[in-house]
């Protein structure tokens, strides 16, 4: 998985290369001042347009790079290079702006006026407009006062976005410019959002796998061995079909994704192995989609595309495996416990939780653990006491041998974060660490 990366991350930034070197080929040298401006918008604008591209490619669900680098890293990404290009975007603006005025031998604020004056160059900026709210909402600090469904909701602003770009593509605007000697700028035009959205509107379908199914549940409390805690729900699916060839096959680990209403996809984990044609997943009340998922009828027919994601066993390395979840990352950890092959020992969960109260799927992992005599930790207590269960030490005193294991790792971002980091000092490889961790 490094592997694929490191080819994926040095590809985009290749690819940046190459888009200099064909920028850099037909730029015509000039010591005037607009004509410097004018190249500097070409530039940025030249980047901007390819970073919306490397953008949309990883959102895009492509199965051979998100199975091989992982989608929360590649959503990192997307996120990084989001601010990336809003930055070039403003800079391209900018350029072009100051060029403009350069040429026309008037000042910035005349020379917004009369740009202004222009359909596309207004639609330009209110595209860019636009994108800026999108980032502005995938801000960190902006996103945890907004729902999941909110933040998605703004992300559909994109589009229109993209739309309202496309107007610059016309020479109207800036045709007096270009009859000058100078090089012409490209007027100011929105690139991409920022923010780990999951918006592509061409490589989703690429090969991936879709179908009707039927919705069924079990609530807590109708099997003992389901779950416990009145905000999870155990959900079956059942007579999904294939409709794209080359999909991988659902494997635990790996998460489809369940569609009820129109404007919303929600990812869940598959909470057991695949039996037959029926998917089980296990659903937290966590945002306003995933309540009302307690309230669909059996029956109810759902959408579920995927699957995706790479947390599954073609990423491990050696025999023993250790796994450690927390909060929602118990699902997937569950299915890969019972699926994961190894003998007496070699299998090892620990679950971190609140409470004992919070404990999903007891009586399931415990069964598991007995049936494969695979080793089974509840690490309880409150994140902020004194005694950190999943520091090294304490890691060490549970798992002598931890250096020996592939660690599969799945929890919420800060204890995932702090997990890995322990991992680190207690003496585990980075490569042997797996870890997919989503924050909404």
């Amino acid at each position: 998985m490094r592997d694929a990366a490191v080819r994926v991350r040095g590809g985009m930034l290749g690819g940046a290369g190459v888009v200099a070197v064909l920028w850099a080929a037909q730029v015509r040298p000039s010591a005037r001042l607009d004509a410097l401006f004018a190249t500097a918008a070409q530039l940025t604008g030249l980047l901007a347009g390819y970073g919306v591209l490397v953008l949309l490619c990883l959102m895009a669900r492509v199965p051979a790079v998100e199975h091989g680098v992982g989608a929360d890293r590649l959503a990192r990404w997307h996120a990084l290079g989001g601010r990336h290009v809003l930055l070039l975007c403003f800079g391209h603006a900018l350029f072009a702006l100051c060029g403009y005025a350069a040429h026309q031998g008037v000042d910035v604020v005349s020379a917004v006026r009369e740009l202004f004056g222009y359909p596309a160059v207004a639609a330009a900026f209110a595209g860019t407009a636009l994108l800026t709210a999108v980032g502005v909402s995938s801000a960190r600090a902006v996103r945890r006062r907004v729902s999941h469904e909110t933040w998605r909701g703004v992300h559909l602003l994109v589009y229109l976005a993209a739309s309202l770009a496309s107007a610059t593509s016309s020479p109207g605007p800036i045709s007096p410019w270009r009859a000058g000697s100078g090089p012409s700028p490209t007027p100011p035009s929105p690139s991409c959002c920022s923010g780990t959205g999951q918006w592509s509107p061409y490589g989703r379908p690429c090969g991936m796998r879709c179908g009707w199914a039927r919705y069924g549940s079990r609530g807590p409390g109708s099997s003992p061995s389901s779950c416990t805690g009145s905000d999870w729900r155990n959900c079956a699916r059942s007579r999904a079909s294939s409709c794209a060839g080359g999909s991988p096959p659902a494997t635990a680990g790996r998460c489809p994704q369940h569609r009820r209403l129109w404007h919303t996809a929600l990812p869940f984990s598959l909470s057991a192995p695949v039996q037959g044609h029926a998917l089980r997943i296990t659903v937290k009340a966590l945002g306003g989609h995933s309540r009302r998922i307690r309230r669909l009828r059996p029956g109810t027919r759902v959408i579920a595309t995927g699957p995706f994601g790479a947390l599954t066993a073609a990423r491990r390395t050696r025999p023993k495996v250790l796994l450690i979840a927390g909060g929602v990352g118990i699902t997937p950890m569950r299915a890969l416990f019972e699926t994961l092959p190894g003998g007496p020992g070699e299998i090892t969960l620990l679950y971190r939780a609140g409470a004992e109260e919070h404990l999903v799927l007891r009586s399931e992992l415990e069964a598991i653990a007995a049936e494969r005599q695979a080793g089974l930790h509840y690490l309880l207590g409150s994140s902020d006491a004194a005694y950190d269960p999943l520091a090294p030490q304490a890691l060490l005193a549970l798992v002598p041998d931890l250096a020996e294991h592939d660690v599969y790792l799945c929890g919420p971002p800060g204890m995932a974060e702090a997990t890995q980091s322990a991992l680190l000092r207690a003496g585990v490889p980075a490569g042997r660490i797996h870890s997919e961790c989503f924050s909404f």
